[in-house]
């Protein structure tokens, strides 16, 4: 098939549009060179330039314009008989930065942001091993990044929770950006590993910007760590349409133009996991199916506005029923999944409108009007096993069991508005907007018996000390909560040039959340001292405000109204470019936490704001952005979280808490044919609780049952997480597009990597939910 595909060598073009950075105007004249080739060009007066029959290819381009940051942009690729169109934004030249070449992406090197910021481009988050194409899998590899890795992709960032961090997708705020969290599996809560994958399909995401902390006032609710991610504008000059089918499912993609004036991306994604779970030999586990459908309209109104809309829908749903446990099976082995049935059935959903208006030549003003939604709708059951004399399952068919034990429904709409203004002065931008939001929440949670609970803290409740279960009555697991609530920001921020060398970034927050009933101001300040063109000093502190969860929320009483929780920040770091394409970045920082959501009784609603704790840290990382053959990154990170529930049990490792973690990335492109890339990760094991096992805790031989005493709240460690992932790419040209394959293995050597364990009370032991090695591999045809 690629034989007769294949043709001769033909040409495509590149048209772009340059744009200002801090103003959105065009920039006129600017330089735009094809690296290694005489073919140039320069903006007009609306900031377009074309370059015309460019042999097929993968090329950089240099843009360079007096009183701006050159810049450098890799892996554009120019396919046979297409326009390759991009808009391109250029940043102030700072002191001597205005000389010196940088290979940057969207906001890096920015003034505003001048700690803890990265960025991807599309080509490598797609090309990044171990990620499958999944821009949240991609950032596990990023400095201070924590994530539970094998089936999970949810981050975590600086000793702090995946919970915590601030989502921006085209400037609409998201509540989360993943599929399969498994809400009320563990005891009826939340799971702090988080989802499992990605809703946006390769090749989506255009661009990301990654800041771990200290981020402006223009950003809160959350406050770990912010994530903005650009969904891909259509093409404005020609049409393709791409699949790419794998292990897992098809995904299918159309962009180009509708109108002079309009362009259109769409795409749909469809996953299953029946035939993974056949390659791997994966028994007793649930069926597993997903989609994202996407659609995003462009269109340039005039010379001064331009307005997107974007909607995305994500369906998932699971379920492992008494028909998916095989007979002979040993609950002691890993992911054996133990005893839980269940059924679930969830999606999300966002309808997003964003004007941009340039309102004079050194300003513009963007506003975001957004519909979102996410449904979770759970049952959780539970069989009783007949083993025999080995501990194996007999047929579970004769054993007892019930579907619907435990039920959780979590319905949230949200209704908002975004305004934010900015304008640009010789030594001076500032920045300032109000958010408004009208949030409605339909909670319920229900126990349809009485329960046992055979794991329980030796703190916890019990009529008598020798009573080693505890006996949850629905009474105080049950809840049902339906209400809406007004939350509203306004904010400010400054980024003032002082001097060729020092920038300052004041700014202020004002929130008030609905549900907490509660007014916050977050004052925050950052800068960046340049030494020369190549070595900085950065610096960032501030106060940050966090909205309980709503699923914290609907759990509560009435009179019992949860807090935003509280982290002061403190970062101070160093930089040095030694090339346009290589810097080095090391950064110490400190977190404070005060005003913690914890539960005094881990098997009851009931949650209160007395805890407290601190983080601190350091991170050093050596990144080779994408140019010419090869890119990479080598990363450390130290860590150290600690919390207290002031519960007179003293201090204990936060979850996340993992002091080492090493990260070692490197890509290479022989050719135009080839890329060979490689994924070394190695952390720390994640506490885990310390306990004892009490035996026959219901005095009845015949029903015989263990019971789990924590002694110690994550006393113990996991096994360090070790994983090499391997990634091969395969391209050839084709008359009017492209053929292309891959090959994606996670975790190479098959080591299996633990993320929790389960304990099981028919045993009195536990099992591991973890993965070893995860294949994947497909191929992708572009016409």
């Amino acid at each position: 098939m690629i034989s007769t595909l294949s043709v001769a060598q033909s040409t495509g073009n590149l048209k772009g549009r340059i744009i200002e950075q801090s103003t959105k105007q065009p920039v006129v004249g600017a330089n735009v060179l094809l690296d290694n080739t005489q073919s140039g060009a320069v903006s007009d007066t609306a900031g377009i330039f074309s370059i015309v029959n460019i042999p097929i290819g993968t090329y950089s381009v240099t843009i360079s314009m007096m009183g701006y940051q050159t810049k450098n942009i890799t892996e554009i690729t120019i396919s046979p008989s297409k326009t390759y169109y991009s808009e391109i934004e250029l940043l102030d030249g700072v002191g001597q930065l205005d000389e010196v070449t940088v290979v940057s992406f969207k906001g890096e090197n920015n003034p505003l942001t001048p700690v803890s910021s990265y960025s991807f481009s599309r080509e490598e988050i797609f090309r990044n091993p171990g990620s499958q194409g999944d821009i949240m899998r991609a950032l596990s590899v990023l400095p201070g990044v924590v994530s539970s890795g094998a089936q999970f992709s949810a981050i975590a960032a600086r000793g702090q929770g995946t919970q915590d961090n601030v989502y921006m997708v085209d400037d609409i705020p998201m509540f989360n950006l993943s599929h399969l969290e498994a809400e009320g599996f563990a005891s009826g809560f939340n799971d702090p590993n988080g989802g499992r994958f990605s809703i946006f399909a390769p090749r989506i995401i255009d661009n990301v910007q990654f800041q771990n902390g200290g981020f402006d006032a223009v950003y809160g609710r959350k406050s770990s760590s912010y994530l903005s991610l650009g969904i891909k504008e259509g093409n404005k000059e020609s049409w393709s349409v791409s699949g790419q089918f794998d292990l897992l499912g098809p995904t299918i993609i159309a962009d180009g133009p509708v109108s002079r004036k309009t362009s259109l991306f769409a795409s749909a994604r469809y996953q299953n996991f029946a035939a993974l779970q056949n390659i791997l030999d994966i028994q007793n586990t649930s069926a597993v199916s997903f989609g994202d459908y996407l659609l995003k309209t462009t269109t340039q109104l005039n010379t001064k506005n331009k307005i997107s809309v974007v909607a995305l829908y994500n369906p998932e749903s699971t379920s492992r029923g008494i028909d998916d446990i095989n007979p002979d099976t040993d609950l002691n082995e890993d992911n054996s999944a133990g005893t839980v049935l269940w059924n679930h059935r969830g999606s999300k959903a966002m309808l997003g409108v964003n004007l941009q208006t340039l309102t004079s030549t050194d300003s513009y003003w963007k506003n975001v009007l957004y519909y979102r939604s996410s449904t979770v709708d759970n049952n959780f059951g539970r069989f009783t096993p007949s083993l025999n004399s080995e501990g194996l399952i007999l047929d579970p068919s004769y054993g007892r069991y019930e579907d619907d034990l435990r039920t959780i429904k979590n319905n949230q709409q949200e209704i908002g508005y975004r305004s934010i203004y900015t304008k640009h002065y010789d030594k001076l931008t500032v920045t300032g907007g109000i958010d408004a939001m009208i949030l409605n929440l339909d909670y319920e949670r229900n126990l349809g018996r009485v329960d046992t609970i055979y794991t329980f803290r030796s703190t916890d409740f019990r009529p008598s000390p020798s009573q080693y279960y505890q006996v949850l009555d629905p009474d105080r697991f049950n809840s049902r909560y339906e209400n809406s609530a007004f939350s509203g920001s306004a904010y400010v921020t400054f980024s003032w040039r002082i001097s060729q060398r020092f920038t300052l970034n004041p700014g202020v927050r004002y929130d008030y959340t609905g549900f907490a009933e509660q007014h916050t101001v977050s004052p925050r300040l950052s800068g960046a001292v340049e030494l020369n063109d190549k070595h900085s000093i950065n610096f960032a502190t501030g106060v940050y405000y966090q909205d309980p969860a709503y699923s914290d929320i609907g759990g509560q009483r009435e009179d019992n109204k949860l807090k935003n929780s509280r982290t002061i920040q403190s970062i101070l770091g160093y930089k040095l470019q030694f090339s346009p394409d290589l810097k080095l970045v090391v950064e110490g920082w400190h977190k404070q936490f005060d005003d913690l959501i914890v539960q005094p009784n881990r098997v009851e609603s009931f949650l209160m704001n007395t805890g407290d704790g601190y983080a601190y840290g350091a991170d050093v990382s050596l990144v080779k952005r994408l140019s010419r053959k090869y890119y990479g990154q080598v990363g450390y990170s130290y860590m150290v979280s600690n919390r207290d529930d002031n519960n007179n049990l003293g201090e204990y490792d936060y979850i996340f808490n993992t002091p080492h973690t090493i990260n070692l990335l490197l890509s290479y492109k022989p050719n135009d044919k080839w890329i060979f890339s490689g994924k070394f990760r190695y952390s720390t094991g994640r506490p885990t609780d310390e306990y004892i096992v009490h035996p026959d805790v219901l005095n009845n031989p015949d029903k015989l049952r263990y019971g789990q005493e924590i002694t110690s709240i994550n006393g113990d460690r996991l096994p360090d997480y070790v994983s090499l992932d391997v990634r091969v790419d395969y391209y050839v040209p084709m008359k009017r597009g492209t053929f292309s394959a891959f090959l994606d293995l996670v975790n190479i050597s098959n080591r299996f990597n633990v993320n929790s364990e389960i304990f099981l009370p028919e045993t009195g032991r536990a099992f591991n939910l973890g993965l070893g090695v995860f294949p994947t591999f497909g191929v992708r045809v572009e016409l």
